[in-house]
Order: C-alpha cells, then sequence, then structure tokens
C-alpha cells in the first residue's frame, strides 16, 4: 500500500496559493483518476483508490501546514504503510517556477510541513516531490509569497509544475522512485 499525500492548508482563503501545491497535485491526481477524496480520518480528506495496480491512498491533511505530519503518521501507524512508500508533495521557494525535485530522502530545508513530517515519523527516509513556486522578489516577504492570491497568469506557470508532480507520482506507482527521479530531476 501506498500513501500519496499533498501538504496544504485546509482553508478557502489559501486555495490556488504556492503553498498549496501539494493539495493541487492530489486534486490533479484525482481528477485523472475519477477518485473523489472525500473521506474524513485522523484530521485528513482522503480517498482509497487503485492507481496503475497498486493500493493508493490519497491524502489532504486538514491540519495547518506546520502539524501536517500528524494526520500522515496517523495514517502511516494505522495501516502499517512502510516509510519508503510515503510519498510527499510540497512546495519549494528552491526549486524554478514550472519544475519539480524528487528526493528518495533527506531532510526537510526550510519547509516547516516537511518539518512536521520529519518530526512526527521520526525519520527523513520517505520520497519526496517538491513542486517549484520560486523566489520572491524583494517586495515580498517569504510568507506573503507563499500564502498571498496569485494571478491567473502566475498559477498558469505554476500549473507546469502540478502537471510534472502528478506525472511523477504515476511513475512512483508503476515503476518505483529510483526510475522517477532518473526520468523527472
Amino acid at each position: 500500500m501506498y500513501l500519496i499525500v499533498g501538504l496544504g492548508n485546509p482553508e478557502p482563503e489559501y486555495s490556488r496559493t504556492r503553498h498549496n501545491m501539494g493539495f493541487d497535485v492530489i486534486n490533479k491526481i484525482a481528477k485523472k483518476y475519477e477518485i473523489e477524496v472525500t473521506r474524513t480520518k485522523f484530521n485528513g480528506l482522503y480517498a482509497n483508490a487503485i492507481i496503475e495496480n497498486q493500493k493508493v491512498i490519497l491524502l489532504k491533511p486538514q491540519t495547518f501546514m506546520n502539524l501536517s505530519g500528524q494526520s500522515i503518521e496517523a495514517f502511516v501507524s494505522f495501516y502499517k504503510i512502510p516509510i519508503e512508500n510515503v510519498l510527499v508533495i510540497y512546495d519549494d521557494m528552491d526549486v524554478e517556477i514550472g519544475s519539480i525535485k524528487i528526493r528518495k530522502k533527506g531532510g526537510p530545508g526550510s519547509h516547516n510541513g516537511a518539518k512536521s513530517v520529519v518530526h512526527e515519523l521520526m525519520s527523513e527516509n520517505f520520497p519526496r516531490i517538491r513542486v517549484g513556486i520560486g523566489k520572491p522578489v524583494d517586495e515580498y516577504d517569504a510568507i506573503d509569497y507563499v500564502i498571498g492570491p496569485l494571478e491567473e497568469e502566475i498559477y498558469q506557470k505554476l500549473e507546469k509544475g502540478i502537471e510534472k508532480a502528478s506525472e511523477a507520482v504515476t511513475e512512483f506507482l508503476k515503476n518505483g522512485i529510483d526510475n522517477t527521479m532518473n526520468k523527472y530531476n
């Protein structure tokens, strides 16, 4: 079984912001495979599904971003999901807009949601897809940059990364993390 997690903030005012790239990737996958991510458990919206012949849980934690790991850890413990089968997707300012970076394991960097996941799982050994949102220009501070509303033109650029990330999830389920990194990094 696989747990595919998109990080984001659940409040409506945060939809279509840079910080919700993880949610947007889960939504893209759900639409492609006609899955409704509407069930609730462990402070998360989720769906059980079969994608590419694999049992999968799609999850959007409904805690604030900084507490995302709590929901993820509850799913991992309850369903006894191996850590290497937990794929976490989130935004990253150090990745160019429209690009993605995939890692097999590693530290959380400066991302508070990823820090929460590492803390709750007590491990850095889970794969992740970082969706590029680019760095803010001087007039923005980092918080306003990631949670501020977006113009349609900017969101369209971000959608390229969302699409690549959703394709990478499919590749991960079909061929594993190493092949996915070779194909998309």
